[in-house]
């Protein structure tokens, strides 16, 4: 996946003192601040959202201002007095051996400003197409430092506007997984893996369930295990990879709780080997159950806690209110497990050569049952990699209509094992529907490949024959929400198509129904996250927070989702000193200590910012979680 960053831009309006400070001719404005730049806060924010600008450094430590839009530039620095300057923060501002930070318009070292008249004489267009001005360079006794530059936007000299610029990481969105129809319908899903990261694999059937831990309890039996495993009902199943959160409850020693935990999600992964012979793929993560401990004493006579740090808490659960509090302590000690399981193979004994002259045989003898089983056995030999998928082209099949299915499943496979062979798979869907037009499987086939083709500009499309040829699948018996998924993806390749042609207000429209509409249809982690990112992208940003929000605040949320989701969010300051937001981060921590700690690197390094530490909150718990 194509891994690109956005740069989020944020106005934070200063509040200016009473004593009005002076850098270089700049104007501090105060109580007339409304009348001074009224108009040129106004002019703006009037600015098409799809407008961004930047501040870039290059090799020799000089500063530019960068625009994608020249005609924006010129509206905003018309006048004599209109100008910029840049603002150098350095991170040493926010030690935390500090007890406060001083509170100050400029945070850092403050460039000369640049006005109007030379900004225009400057501005040259690179060889990418956006516009830049230069406005300075680093002074020697800061390079090598944490730094970053926020901008002063200036009217008739007054700072009307003073720019902090948020690194928020973002990922070339897909689209909505449609998934192919072979004896079902089976997805290439995305691996829990880092998001720019290319890994996939074809679903197996997953499982998802709880475990409760009994306090001190480390050790878990066949006995234990048994009626769990019976339950699953895995006759024709084999558990591939058993993936394990395990969860303490929080009072007691860090360490301790977690070596516990390892201890129990181990013992479970052991008793479950004990059950079949394939080797089981295990992930463990083990952390203390934060989340549901702030939840559950919200309206308590504890609630008070909430405000306290982690340590605080601790204390006071060593002190004698862990008894009092065990009532939910209690269900703060559990695993929740997800297994993802795989068909058991009959014929894994078999050779994938021998496997295919079976195959043969048995459609040579008309056993069509035999065949589509064979057929999945092959599948997974090419998924192992032991043959490539030219290999099913040794398949001896006459094109009749008895078999059309065994087309269907070779084409699908084809089109998930690889991409690059989409247009082909989507030809024989257009040959097969041509031999079973009424065959559902096939027509939802070639309307997914369709798509897909459509968003990679691979096949001409008309789009009104194309959005009639999804809504008739319902005429197929293809379900509601799939059908919609099918739409809300139509929407996302025609929003892309209108960005580029810089019809804003149509794609607009198209993201509206988007919004409208992801509520209707089923959708994996992934799903949220690739659809938060797309509304991120095209600045919609408080949509993709509304599609997250109820999803980060359960123990079971994805992590690549819940650290998408607080990159969104730690800009707004009114929303990160709420209590829910505090679980949340905690949340993090506790799933990923040195990711959330990277969050408040520079945000030309990976960071979003680290100047989110002029909020003493903020600064509080990174002090407290990330400089030990």
């Amino acid at each position: 996946m194509y891994k690109k960053t956005i740069l989020l831009i944020i106005a934070t309006c200063s509040v200016f003192s009473a004593f009005a400070q002076h850098y270089f001719d700049i104007e501090f404005p105060n109580a007339n601040r409304g009348a001074v730049c009224q108009k040129y806060i106004q002019l703006f924010n009037q600015r098409p959202k799809e407008v961004g600008f930047s501040i870039v450094k290059d090799e020799n430590n000089t500063l530019f201002f960068q625009t994608n839009s020249k005609e924006w530039f010129q509206q905003l620095f018309k006048n004599a007095g209109d100008g910029l300057a840049v603002d150098i923060v350095s991170k040493d501002r926010y030690n935390c051996s500090e007890d406060e930070i001083e509170k100050s318009q400029i945070k850092g070292h403050l460039l000369k400003p640049v006005y109007s008249s030379a900004l225009h004489k400057i501005l040259k267009q690179d060889e990418k197409g956006m516009f830049k001005v230069r406005l300075g360079s680093i002074p020697s006794d800061l390079i090598g430092k944490d730094l970053e530059f926020n901008i002063l936007f200036l009217s008739n000299k007054n700072l009307c506007l003073y720019y902090n610029i948020y690194d928020i990481k973002s990922y070339q969105w897909e689209l909505l997984d449609m998934g192919f129809y072979l004896d079902s319908l089976t997805y290439k899903t995305k691996l829990r893996v880092k998001l720019d990261q290319e890994s996939y694999t074809l679903k197996y059937k997953t499982l998802k369930f709880k475990i409760p831990f009994q306090k001190n309890k480390s050790e878990y039996s066949q006995e234990d295990i048994k009626p769990l495993y019976d339950s699953l009902r895995l006759t024709d199943f084999n558990i591939k990879k058993i993936h394990i959160r395990a969860y303490s409850s929080i009072e007691g020693n860090l360490e301790r709780n977690i070596e516990l935990q390892e201890q129990r999600a181990n013992s479970i992964v052991s008793a479950m080997q004990s059950f079949q012979q394939p080797t089981i793929v295990t992930e463990v993560n083990s952390s203390e159950n934060w989340v549901e401990f702030l939840n559950d004493i919200t309206g308590t006579e504890y609630e008070n806690y909430k405000e306290l740090s982690k340590a605080q808490i601790k204390s006071k659960l060593a002190n004698g209110s862990a008894s009092d509090l065990e009532k939910y302590l209690k269900n703060h000690r559990k695993a929740i497990i997800s297994l993802e399981l795989e068909k058991k193979d009959p014929y894994n004994k078999m050779t994938a050569d021998e496997l295919m002259s079976t195959f043969n045989k048995t459609i040579i003898e008309d056993n069509l049952d035999n065949a589509l089983a064979i057929q999945n056995s092959l599948f997974e030999r090419l998924k192992g990699k032991e043959k490539n998928p030219d290999f099913l082209q040794k398949m001896i099949v006459p094109k009749q209509l008895k078999f059309v299915q065994i087309f269907n499943k070779n084409s699908a496979f084809r089109a998930l094992m690889d991409i690059k062979q989409l247009l082909i798979s989507y030809n024989d869907f257009l040959e097969l529907s041509n031999l079973s037009p009424k065959d559902p499987r096939i027509q939802y086939n070639l309307i997914a490949a369709k798509i897909q083709l459509w968003r990679f500009k691979a096949l001409p499309i008309k789009e009104e024959t194309l959005k009639k040829e999804i809504l008739e699948l319902k005429n197929f018996d293809i379900k509601a929400p799939l059908i919609k998924r099918m739409m809300v993806n139509f929407h996302i390749t025609k929003s892309e198509l209108l960005m580029q042609k810089r019809d804003y207000i149509n794609k607009d429209k198209s993201v509206a129904y988007i919004y409208e509409n992801y509520k209707s249809v089923p959708l994996t982690d992934y799903d949220y996250l690739s659809l938060a990112q797309y509304l991120s992208y095209y600045s919609n940003h408080s949509k993709a927070i509304k599609i997250l929000e109820d999803k980060v605040k359960s123990i079971e949320v994805d992590e690549n989702l819940l650290f998408y989701y607080i990159n969104l969010t730690l800009i707004d300051t009114e929303l990160t000193q709420t209590p829910d937001y505090r679980t949340i981060m905690l949340n993090a921590l506790n799933m990923n200590k040195e990711k959330f700690c990277r969050l408040f690197n520079p945000s030309n390094d990976g960071g979003v910012t680290f100047q989110l530490l002029e909020d003493d909150y903020l600064r509080n718990t990174y002090c407290e979680n990330c400089t030990k």
